[in-house]
């Protein structure tokens, strides 16, 4: 059988692996860019945060967000977990749940894809071949890509979704599919970064800590990283999603300890050390640069003596502590984004076997689907598992 997969990403290469396990099919993977895994190798800082093993259905978002819950059962995070170790990839698991290789880089993950691709006689991989149609004609389907047709008996779409476009993010699947009768939903961006009002985030660029943040009814506790725009880190990408322009996140910066305890923190550092110049009052409790922050944002000068700090005005460093406002402008668009929030209709396609209800033989797979997960692995597990799936080239009955 000829199988022609269209992307070489995540979803893309396990599809072929999984395929290419049949002797008698032939498998040809078409990547419209100079190599493979791009955007993996970009993933979890290029750590790659290949799953995770706290995944739930609840994870997952969409029109349909049950319809992940059969692939992910069907090839689950131990599955997963053993087929890449028998490709020879080592791992290990943060408290977090966080799965990443032992070698700390996305490539090894790449590789011990790439490959055994690279070594089965029966897969053939073309790069810079970026697919401009594809049509059913005659019982096979045609891809034209350049100047060339590519003739096959099934086709899985793995092109991706359009997040991170520097990277490789396209809406070519969304066009291939169309072309079928395929329908999909709204796109938007998701884990990505926000922009924020710079006043006193712009001094802490490169600056990161374990917060709790409210935005949107939303909470979220993890870590924040400060940029030169605004804000970034896991547990921005998980409130970017409910971002609301000009509304305010809320940065509580010491969550363990409630108000009471850092304003008794604060009285005891400035009985003890009434001469101690202000920027450093915070000194061991907040990483140095944001103390500071802290402070110009409550309206103190950095060079007052605590001594001079009366009790109201530790009550009032206290709340700014528990309570840092922050005002969201907007975020970083599609460009800044690791995944794709909405896709194709997954109404349209068969939950148990990826295939397409509107035309026998064309599958899809990852993030071209309505599908999104929330950060923490969830994205690149659905990519495994819808792989998976759609690789072993079943129809329904």
């Amino acid at each position: 059988m000829r199988v022609l997969i269209i992307g070489g990403g995540a979803s893309g290469m396990m599809a072929a692996l999984t395929a290419s396990e049949k002797a008698d099919n032939k498998v040809l993977i078409l990547e419209r860019q100079a190599r493979m895994a791009r955007k993996l190798l970009a993933t979890g800082n290029g750590r790659c945060n290949l799953t995770n093993r706290n995944l739930t259905a609840e994870n997952y978002h969409g029109q349909q967000p049950r319809f992940c819950a059969y692939a992910l059962k069907e090839f689950g995070v131990e599955d997963t977990l053993a087929c890449f170790r028998s490709l020879g990839l080592l791992t290990v698991t943060e408290d977090s749940g966080r799965v990443y290789p032992r070698s700390d880089s996305a490539n090894s993950v790449a590789d011990v894809l790439r490959l055994p691709l690279e070594q089965r006689e029966n897969v053939t991989i073309l790069t810079c071949a970026e697919v401009k149609t594809l049509q059913r004609l005659n019982g096979e389907f045609v891809a034209v890509a350049g100047d060339t047709a590519y003739h096959a008996d099934r086709v899985i779409v793995c092109a991706g979704g359009c997040a991170g476009g520097k990277l490789g993010g396209t809406d070519l699947g969304y066009k291939l599919l169309s072309s079928f009768g395929h329908t999909r939903t709204k796109l938007l961006p998701a884990l990505v970064q926000l922009r924020t009002d710079t006043t006193f985030v712009r001094s802490l660029k490169g600056v990161r800590c374990e917060a709790e943040v409210r935005h949107a009814g939303q909470k979220r506790t993890g870590e924040i990283q400060f940029t030169d725009y605004g804000v970034s880190g896991p547990l921005i990408f998980e409130l970017s999603a409910y971002a609301k322009p000009e509304e305010d996140l809320i940065v509580d910066f010491l969550p363990e300890l409630s108000e009471n305890e850092i304003n008794d923190m604060l009285l005891h550092r400035c009985r003890t050390m009434q001469e101690l110049k202000a920027e450093d009052l915070l000194t061991g409790m907040l990483h140095n640069r944001l103390g500071r922050t802290i402070l110009r944002s409550a309206g103190f000068s950095l060079e007052l003596p605590c001594g001079a700090f009366a009790q109201a005005e530790l009550e009032q460093i206290a709340k700014q502590i528990k309570n840092f406002r922050i005002r969201v402008l907007g975020t970083m668009g599609m460009d800044g984004a690791q995944v794709t929030a909405g896709g194709v209709r997954t109404e349209e396609f068969d939950e148990t076997t990826m295939e397409s209800k509107l035309c026998r033989g064309l599958y899809a797979a990852g993030e071209v689907l309505d599908i999104d997960g929330d950060c923490g692995g969830y994205n690149l597990q659905w990519a495994w598992s819808s792989g998976r799936l759609a690789g072993q080239l079943r129809s329904a009955k």
